[in-house]
């Protein structure tokens, strides 16, 4: 049905009188939807706040719980000298505490073999001049190439022919010119080290040319003297002389690992100085992963209390869920983990790491004093005595607060959690109220349809009794 202007024929101000009603009857359920609206809105925007932090929290606890160093040892290494850089090492957290006095006298090497005096006169001589043949290369049994050498290749095509093979496992060949009698020497070496690991040439075809370049399959293959076998790297610890096939020496000290990186120094009698290995606590490091936990713990109660906190005026609004049970129920579950006792670990419980709860529910490090020192002097004391007691009290498998903190934390903030079911449920709500929109724009529409129809029989009734009455007067004109 068309909607017809009114007040036309009567001249009264009926499409006023319309749209107050209209807006009388609209206003009170509008501002119900929009009050209804405000209110999904900060329920979601305040739900997606404390799920991000939530999960933020659990993100650092599953480290926590998951971390293999968290009672790590720390290497300490004293070298005789800022210029020296002896070694390096690692030790894992089941080493055992100590201190070594350590000397590196001798680094790994391979084998080092050189041709002999005057066996060639320039890099351009031929290696071959007749005929073919062909040169293995060796390690032990399970590394070999062959390099076949035909008639005319020269001294410096065999080296790039042994340099640039696929199947090379570690030798490199390189010409040194002497510029003496001794002419030009090709030199291999292996980069595989430790003693017994030796390079082999061998002159497969049994070409005495080809045994200027071997070490065996020939009658005059280079002279022993020309060929320096691979080295252990040794060094003493404690006076004690170990040896490594290479510069990595594992587990000669039980679950430590150190490198030689160069020779120990010596003194003016020729022998080594000692650097000093310390394996000790990584206490720095345990004691930064502690205050982390607090700082992460009290800024997400920080974010809770905004979201539950009551204003204390009707200038101050409340927060997003003040009062909900449901940010109660995490505040709860959170405090019940934190004030609870870790039978595994002999510290008990936070208190004796020296973190203690606030009136605010949120942790503290502090200083007063309650007899049993303040929250600083047995944290210090944890460190200093209880090293290994402090991961037990976050990674325990059953009881561990990180574990337990990520296990509570993964309740609320997974796809099927609590929060997550909450967030859904509330967007529910929000498209449900979309529809209560549209279902009250079809409402208001019919009724300004029924006003529309009643007023326009009001204004044509009207409309004719001022035709009626016009005449009248004027027949009585």
């Amino acid at each position: 049905m068309t909607i017809q202007s009114l007040g036309v024929g009567s001249g009264l101000a009926l499409d006023d009188l319309v749209s107050q009603l209209l807006e009388a009857e609209r206003k009170p359920k509008q501002d119900r939807l929009d009050k209804r609206e405000e209110k999904i809105e900060a329920e979601i925007s305040g739900l997606g706040k404390i799920k991000s932090k939530l999960s933020d929290f659990k993100d650092t606890v599953d480290e926590l719980r998951r971390d293999s160093d968290i009672n790590g040892r720390e290497p300490t290494i004293t070298n005789p000298s800022e210029d020296n850089d002896v070694f390096s090492a690692e030790a894992s957290s089941s080493a055992l505490r100590g201190s070594y006095k350590v000397a590196v006298t001798q680094l790994a090497e391979g084998s080092r073999i050189e041709t002999e005096d005057s066996a060639f006169t320039a890099s351009s001589d031929a290696v071959l001049t007749s005929g073919s043949g062909s040169l293995s290369f060796s390690v032990g049994a399970s590394n070999n190439f062959t390099i076949n050498v035909s008639a005319g290749m020269t001294l410096a095509q065999l080296r790039e022919a042994i340099n640039d093979s696929a199947d090379n496992f570690g030798v490199n060949a390189n010409i040194i010119d002497t510029g003496t009698a001794a002419g030009p020497k090709l030199v291999f070496t292996s980069d595989i080290t430790g003693a017994g690991n030796d390079l082999v040439i061998n002159n497969d075809g049994g070409n005495a040319e080809l045994d200027r370049v071997s070490t065996t399959g020939g009658t005059a293959n280079i002279n022993p003297a020309n060929i320096d076998p691979a080295k252990n790297a040794k060094a003493t610890i404690d006076g004690i002389l170990v040896e490594s096939e290479s510069n990595k020496f594992e587990n000669t000290i039980q679950n430590v690992t150190f490198e030689a990186k160069e020779l120990s120094p010596e003194d003016a009698a020729g022998n080594p100085i000692t650097s000093k290995l310390e394996i000790g606590f990584d206490r720095e490091g345990l004691e930064k992963k502690v205050r982390d936990f607090v700082e992460n713990y009290n800024k997400l109660q920080t974010e809770i209390q905004n979201l539950t906190k009551y204003g204390e005026s009707e200038l101050e609004e409340d927060g997003a869920l003040a009062g909900d049970s449901l940010l109660r129920g995490i505040q709860g579950g959170l405090a019940s983990i934190v004030g609870g006792s870790v039978s595994s670990s002999s510290l008990g419980g936070l208190f004796q790491l020296g973190i203690e709860i606030d009136s605010d529910g949120k942790l503290e490090i502090g200083d007063t004093d309650f007899g049993l020192g303040s929250g600083e002097d047995r944290l210090k004391d944890a460190l200093e005595d209880n090293f290994d007691e402090i991961a037990k009290l976050f990674t325990d498998e059953q009881e561990g607060i990180a574990t337990r903190m990520y296990e509570f934390a993964d309740q609320y903030t997974s796809y099927s959690g609590l929060i997550s079911l909450r967030e859904r449920s509330a967007k529910d709500d929000r498209d449900q109220l979309g529809e209560d929109r549209e279902k009250l724009e079809l409402r208001m529409l019919n009724y300004e349809q029924i006003l529309r129809d009643k007023y326009l029989n009001l204004d044509q009734t009207v409309a004719q009794l001022n035709q009626t009455g016009s005449a009248l007067l004027a027949a009585l004109g």
